[in-house]
């Protein structure tokens, strides 16, 4: 029913975006007399933010278009090269370009934003890496009767994509996947796979949610997986593709995510209505921008949402050794080869200091000169893969641990 309101509401409100964007296309063919632009940027604010907090963002695109490299300019175009089901492997494939780079295949977060999220995490790693990332489709898109896609799934995803890539991948995984990447590559070692990564690095994700439990794990501690699915699992309505299927919605994920910090959220909305009130384009751009990406969510199957709450942040499978993946136990102690780099936020309000930690804790057969840790100071949970820190010191430690490996 929940979901039903909210499709009727965002078709109720269509006809007003529709005449918000009739209203912006007559204010740029307006003349700027000076005494009107006032009223004409206040007008053009109301409906900028209207349009832009009341409807449906669709998938954004890449739009990844060129890299540099020792300062030559190369185009860049992200190739899908392998597809599955419920996810898409993607590959920013730079023409032209003969130099060898290590492979960096990113691990995206199957958790409601679009893979698009880390967009400046893959330019970052471009002109140092060779880029693969998981590109998660939206399941209200896919039709019933394609199979169930849970945890296991993920995992069996994960091994399939590094069979893909072959020997001598480099493995990065951010907050979510952390958990499945880890027990990719324990699984994977167990059977003295050659394609286990070579390094794996994993970024403010819950390997033991039981360290410093943020808002967030406490939430799910203080609620059965009976609540969960009562309350949050939600049946996919006609029109969509995927009518039927049982779904843990993005627009609840995102409402959720807005709770967590209103405040932020309204400084950040009427900072962008003032710049705009103001003539300020550059600034309410970006901030537009920002929030085109961020309001941009999708489903995810009912099946894979619960068992990830029951094993991550219930039972505390993997951190615990206790986790199974199809017939596979998954014991992190197989893992001997594959260099292991955790990266956490000091300030980290969904993945609290120690939890990915624990990682180099639970991998007790792994030498320690393997192991590295970073502790970033002063930033939130997605300041370690964005922004402006994670351009000048955190992505710099990764490419200089992939590199270290290498030579």
């Amino acid at each position: 029913m929940l979901y039903f309101i909210e499709e009727s509401l965002n078709l109720m409100l269509s006809p007003a975006r529709q005449s918000s964007r009739v209203i912006k296309s007559l204010i740029k063919e307006m003349p700027h007399s000076g005494f009107s632009d006032q009223w004409v940027n206040t007008l053009n604010a109301w409906v900028t933010v209207f349009e832009e907090f009341s409807g449906i963002h669709e998938k954004p695109k890449w739009n990844i278009h060129e890299t540099q490299i020792d300062g030559i300019r190369y185009l860049v175009e992200d190739q899908v090269v392998l597809k599955r089901a419920y996810c898409q492997l993607v590959h920013f494939k730079k023409l032209n370009c003969e130099k060898s780079l290590p492979r960096l295949f990113i691990i995206a977060p199957y958790s409601g934003h679009y893979s698009t999220l880390l967009r400046q995490t893959v330019e970052t790693f471009l002109p140092h890496h060779d880029v693969y990332i998981t590109d998660w489709l939206n399941c209200k898109q896919i039709p019933l009767a394609s199979d169930l896609f849970n945890l296991n799934d993920f995992i069996d995803y994960l091994v399939d994509f590094m069979h893909f890539l072959g020997t001598g991948t480099h493995v990065l995984a951010v907050c979510q996947p952390t958990v499945a990447a880890l027990a990719a590559t324990a699984i994977m070692a167990d059977w003295g796979d050659r394609c286990q990564p070579k390094s794996l690095t994993l970024i403010a994700g819950p390997i033991d949610a039981r360290q410093n439990p943020t808002v967030v794990n406490q939430f799910a501690i203080e609620h059965d997986l009976g609540w969960f699915e009562k309350n949050l699992i939600q049946i996919v309505p006609p029109p969509n593709l995927g009518a039927g299927r049982k779904v843990y919605p993005g627009f609840i994920q995102l409402n959720s995510f807005m709770a967590m910090n209103p405040e932020r959220h309204l400084q950040s909305i009427e900072s962008m209505f003032e710049s705009l009130v103001e003539g300020n384009d550059e600034d309410a751009e970006k901030k537009k921008d920002f929030y085109d990406e961020y309001l941009s969510v999708m489903d995810l199957t009912a099946e894979f949402y619960l068992q990830t709450i029951d094993q991550v942040f219930l039972k505390f499978s993997l951190a615990k050794g206790e986790m199974m993946s199809r017939w596979h136990r998954v014991d992190t102690a197989h893992i001997k080869k594959t260099h292991l780099l955790v990266i956490e936020g000091e300030k980290d309000d969904i993945c609290g200091i120690g939890q990915t930690q624990a990682a180099l804790q639970i991998t007790n057969n792994l030498p320690d000169h393997f192991k590295d840790y970073l502790l970033v100071p002063n930033i939130g949970h997605y300041g370690t893969f964005n922004g402006r820190i994670f351009r000048e010191q955190i992505a710099p430690k990764i490419t200089q641990f992939i590199h270290s490996i290498e030579n």
